[in-house]
């Protein structure tokens, strides 16, 4: 892959958001940008154009990140298409896709539109999803912290490297969470669990996090981690790390189809999604 960050926009406030974030990122990583607008084959209606055709928005959208940010390396283009397709084909030149949770196609009510769904599950590379600004909450400090999800029976190498990766370029705190349950025999039990035995297990997940972490600690001596096991489902445990956390990391074998979905409706956050 090539040391670039591409960004898919449309007419959107996500798609609008999802510049400035991906602006942002290619700065601190000193990468160039790619802003890429892919227009549907079919003609649209002169009125769906207002207030200028979509094939302008990349201009339009490079003319105003530019002016906020001189230093910025970018450039616009435009693809006819689908915007799935051809978002996940140029996202196999760079080093990470960023784009908005919902597009200006979506539905009243719509939270992840569905390129947004679809490159979260086939995207070839790093994807982040990207929501837009919140109205009812102030956006996180610059170091508000990176939050990932460990899976310490199947970790997702690739996604704690960018995770670990993204606090140190921030110089932020990481939130190495790990959701855990139950054995199934004490589920099942109609007597309460004794607390001695719930912290035994605990331990145990403690030392197995703990274990998973230690060659990235190794990697990234500067990265300060806070590890943390929760007694919960792994999309609640992740959406109560999340508060306050500039981003979320998840590994794709991690999060499956529904869990992923579910996850991007409810952090509030952007969340970038990585590939084994």
């Amino acid at each position: 892959m090539q040391r670039v960050i591409i960004a898919g926009v449309d007419r959107s406030a996500c798609s609008r958001a999802a510049a400035e974030w991906a602006t942002r990122e290619a700065l601190r990583r000193g990468m160039p940008l790619r802003v890429v607008q892919v227009v549907p084959p079919a003609p649209l209606d002169p009125v769906e154009q207002w207030p200028y055709p979509p094939a302008a928005v990349a201009d339009h959208v490079v003319a105003e990140l530019v002016e906020r940010h001189p230093a910025l390396r970018v450039r616009g283009e435009s693809h006819t298409g689908m915007p799935a397709p051809v978002l996940r084909a140029v996202g196999e030149e760079a080093e990470l896709l960023v784009i908005g949770l919902r597009g200006e196609g979506g539905g009243a009510g719509t939270t992840v539109g569905t390129t947004a769904a679809a490159l979260a599950e086939e995207s070839p590379g790093p994807v982040v999803l990207v929501p837009g600004p919140p109205v009812d909450q102030p956006p996180p400090r610059p170091s508000a912290g990176v939050t990932v999800g460990v899976d310490v029976r199947d970790p997702a190498g690739g996604a704690l490297d960018f995770a670990f990766e993204a606090a140190q370029l921030r110089g932020a705190r990481l939130h190495a969470v790990h959701a855990w349950k139950l054995p199934a025999s004490a589920a099942a039990s109609p007597f309460p669990v004794l607390e001695e035995d719930r912290a035994t297990w605990e331990d145990h997940e403690v030392q197995l996090l703990s274990d998973v972490l230690r060659p990235w600690r190794t990697k990234y001596p500067d990265v300060d981690v806070l590890e943390d096991v929760m007694l919960f489902p792994p999309v609640e445990a992740l959406v109560h790390a999340a508060e306050g956390a500039e981003l979320v990391v998840v590994g794709r074998r991690s999060a499956p189809g529904a869990t992923l979905r579910e996850l991007l409706e409810r952090t509030g956050r952007p969340v970038a999604v990585v590939p084994a």
